[in-house]
């Protein structure tokens, strides 16, 4: 891991101290309490999640790093939108440690063991196929035909074959998840011309760094023997902020990765973005399209549409084999698993509405429900918790963790916490949709009246300062911008607010 000098020296100009090309920071992030425990010259055994010792850390620098100045230097951002960003600053612990890293034993991975190659592997392969130029594919997402035609292109144009070398660890929030993408990538490969091409996973923690990461993709790529690599159309961007601006320019990627080029002896394969034209049944990089020929595109959003409503999707776009691998991991909204996530102020009422909802779920039928209340689980789940901020946000965590494996196995998880903290939200959002559906209610109770409903007493106590850190008038609540519903419950009944809740299910595909 990065010592202070090669970290601050990669963060401001891309080189480590000595002056070699290096784009990204990896450094191994501690808590304040055990950084304290630390000095220059201790090893620190490096441990998976099972004990297991995977490497030995020989210390030598500890230091608290500017994290928003590195977050502006290496994503040209602080906003939390941006997923590299909240994982630095919300996710990260406070403290770096580098230092000579001694490897005892590579992780254990049991899923698609035939497809694990470390560097030394597929160089060796290579060597051994006699493959002298590889162009290599970097993807977090399933392959389409647009992506079939754009590697084809890229590995003819080399002259050159093709590793489809897809990452397998930490990407985007809301991702697919690699077991599925990784079948795909398999009924994909059929495709390729005989001795043209093989598949390969990539073990990596994307940051979403865009023109940084572009690079640094270039370097790994170079390191299991490739000779060129594709740069597409935003590469490794995360998207666009709420406000519909891109974090980084279509092609910033292809453009920083060109200056470097030469340094680093990799051939950067540069592609456009392949669009299909109907006339020609074709794909042409969208600058190449004849004049006045039909192009036909399907969004992102409207494939997920497609999936979620069971409706076929256009053989122009993907694969059939690809699509009934798509469908079994995204089967219709009607049958998926999804939660329901309520978050408010103590007396707002989620636990009221949630507990008329439940009951009105258990009517219909269909599917296991579950009422994850927030006092059953500060029972059952978290009773060795206190109020701390910190404290609450780990009890958030449970809460969506229990309600993702409700999820994913197709059932209805309610979940009633106050859950006052939005980047705490974000989280849980972000690991249940990735398995199912996920709605937010707001139940947007003015404070006034949950004072006035307080049957407990303990907004009184809260105000006398008998009870610190209380959401509400010790503790901040941030109301979110992107629930799926907002209840005013001043004025109405709770079934009146569940009835509400079951018929935006219903017109969301959830229930039929």
């Amino acid at each position: 891991f990065m010592g202070k000098a090669d970290y601050e020296s990669v963060c401001s100009n891309m080189r480590l101290a000595d002056g070699t090309l290096w784009p990204m920071p990896i450094v191994l992030d501690v808590p304040e309490e055990f950084a304290s425990t630390l000095a220059s010259g201790a090893t620190v055994a490096l441990r998976d999640a099972e004990g297991v010792m995977l490497a030995a850390l020989q210390v030598s620098d500890i230091w608290a790093p500017d994290r928003e100045a590195e977050a502006q230097a290496v994503f040209g951002t602080t906003n939390r939108e941006h997923p590299g960003v909240a994982a630095l600053l919300d996710r990260t612990n406070p403290h770096y440690v580098g230092g000579r890293l001694e490897g005892l034993h590579l992780p254990v991975h049991y899923d698609f063991k035939p497809y694990r190659q470390t560097p030394a592997d597929l160089r060796d392969t290579f060597a051994k196929q006699a493959w002298t130029k590889v162009v290599a594919f970097q993807t977090r997402n399933p392959m389409h035909r647009a992506h079939h035609e754009l590697t084809l292109r890229a590995a003819r144009e080399a002259d050159a074959k093709l590793l489809i070398h897809p990452v397998v660890g930490m990407t985007k929030p809301g991702d697919v998840d690699h077991y599925t993408r990784v079948r795909g990538y398999q009924a994909l490969m059929d495709s390729y011309p005989a001795n043209t091409a093989m598949l390969s996973l990539l073990p990596l923690a994307m940051r979403m760094g865009g023109p940084r990461e572009a690079v640094w993709h270039a370097i790994i790529r170079k390191n299991y023997g490739c000779t060129h690599f594709i740069v597409g159309r935003d590469h490794a961007g995360p998207g666009k902020d709420s406000s519909g601006k891109p974090f980084y320019g279509s092609y910033d990627a292809q453009e920083l990765m060109r200056q470097h080029e030469q340094e680093l002896d990799m051939v950067m394969v540069p592609f456009r973005n392949m669009v299909y034209v109907e006339d020609r049944d074709a794909y042409f990089p969208e600058d190449e399209v004849p004049a006045g020929a039909k192009v036909l595109d399907l969004s992102g959003t409207e494939q997920r549409r497609l999936l979620q409503t069971g409706q076929p999707i256009p053989e122009w776009f993907t694969f059939p084999a690809v699509v009934d691998v798509l469908r079994e991991t995204h089967p219709p909204r009607s049958k998926q698993g999804f939660t329901v996530f309520f978050t408010g102020l103590s007396g707002s009422g989620k636990s009221t509405i949630a507990n008329a909802l439940l009951v009105k779920l258990l009517e219909q039928g269909g599917r296991a429900v579950t009422l994850l209340d927030g006092d059953h689980v500060r029972k059952h789940l978290s009773s060795e918790l206190g109020f701390s901020k910190e404290h609450r946000d780990i009890n958030i965590r449970r809460i969506g963790y229990v309600a993702s494996e409700i999820t994913k196995n197709g059932g209805i998880a309610i979940c009633a916490p106050i859950a006052p903290y939005d980047a705490t939200r974000k989280d849980v959002r972000a690991l249940i949709e990735s398995l199912g559906g996920f709605v937010l209610v707001h139940v947007a109770t003015s404070l006034e009246e949950c004072e006035r409903r307080d049957c407990k007493g303990l907004y009184a106590k809260a105000r006398a300062g008998i009870l610190k850190e209380f959401t509400g008038i010790s503790d901040p609540y941030e109301a979110p911008a992107d629930a799926s519903l907002v209840l005013k419950t001043e004025g109405t009944t709770p079934e009146a607010e569940a009835d509400e809740i079951v018929a935006f299910l219903k017109r969301e595909g959830y229930l039929a």
